[in-house]
């Protein structure tokens, strides 16, 4: 099986500040950095440390080379990664000491996805994949479609947040992730509780509260909590939880022991600066669990 994922592909400016900026504010920056990111690059360089087969599908422009160089030195298939003439990506992160960012995106070459592509790409897919998405290209909703019509199990994480590309891509994905917050506002604006939303699984993440996995035809809810760490830069760490709960669904586990699974992934990646750069190992991840049975 293979999980493939139509994501973002971004290129990550870290500048460490004193704390995070406030309005009118100009901050000088005690370090600076660059590297790997965008929440579907992450998602498949999690997904491919944790062991899965994964091809990416993607866009970047003329200055994004390096980034696919990075996504394959992490085993991911870019082989439906295409040039544009848009500058790539990129996102502007304000970390601060305590691990909290305050982040900009430019979306540049994730919105030139086209639809030839995309069905190209699609078409390889058999039956029992696995199709992740987020909310950072264009084209989310007809890759779903495409997807569905496959037979393949597609994964949405509602991020940025959108409560109508949420409503639009809800009749045609299987597991809708959102933190609480996102959770909130999408019952709030679509007046409705989260038991009525009409797909099949719901998966919250709750940051150091741990996370929620709802089944919403027979109402079982599973909770796992997170392992304590001290967090150094908590940037990716839900690209990276997600990434491996994908891995985990794909190789046969069951909800409970992908959440552990993950939650162990996450909680090394926040304790690392960085995103893509962050994420663990599968071995790494063993060995945590181990030492935390």
């Amino acid at each position: 099986m293979t999980i493939f994922n139509l994501g973002s592909i971004n290129v990550d400016h870290f500048y460490s500040v004193p704390h995070l900026p406030r309005p009118g504010e100009t901050l000088p920056a005690t370090a600076y950095t660059t590297g790997l990111g965008g929440k579907g690059a992450n998602q498949s360089v999690a997904a491919a440390h944790a062991g899965s087969n994964v091809v990416h599908i993607g866009a970047i422009g003329p200055d994004g080379a390096w980034t696919v160089d990075q996504l394959r030195s992490a085993g991911v298939d870019c082989a439906h990664v295409v040039n544009v003439a848009t500058p790539t990506a990129h996102a502007i992160i304000n970390v601060a000491p305590d691990g909290e960012n305050v982040i900009v995106i430019f979306s540049g070459a994730n919105l030139e996805q086209s639809l030839s592509h995309l069905e190209s790409a699609i078409s390889a897919a058999s039956r029992g994949d696995i199709l992740l998405l987020q909310n950072e290209t264009n084209l989310q909703v007809e890759a779903a479609e495409m997807a569905r019509a496959q037979g393949l199990f597609t994964i949405y994480s509602a991020a940025p947040f959108s409560a109508g590309a949420v409503q639009a891509i809800l009749p045609h994905i299987d597991l809708l992730v959102m933190n609480a917050v996102e959770a909130d506002q999408l019952t709030k604006a679509l007046g409705t509780k989260l038991a009525d939303l009409p797909v099949p699984h719901i998966l919250i993440t709750r940051g150091a509260q741990g996370s929620t996995w709802n089944d919403q035809e027979t109402g079982q809810q599973i909770s796992v909590p997170a392992f304590p760490v001290t967090p150094v830069d908590t940037t990716g760490a839900g690209d990276c939880f997600i990434g491996y709960v994908a891995a985990a669904l794909e190789q046969g586990l069951v909800p409970p022991d992908a959440l552990r699974l993950a939650a162990a992934a996450s909680a090394i990646h926040v304790t690392r600066p960085g995103t893509a750069d962050a994420i663990p190992t599968r071995a790494e991840v063993e060995n945590f669990l181990a030492d935390h049975a």
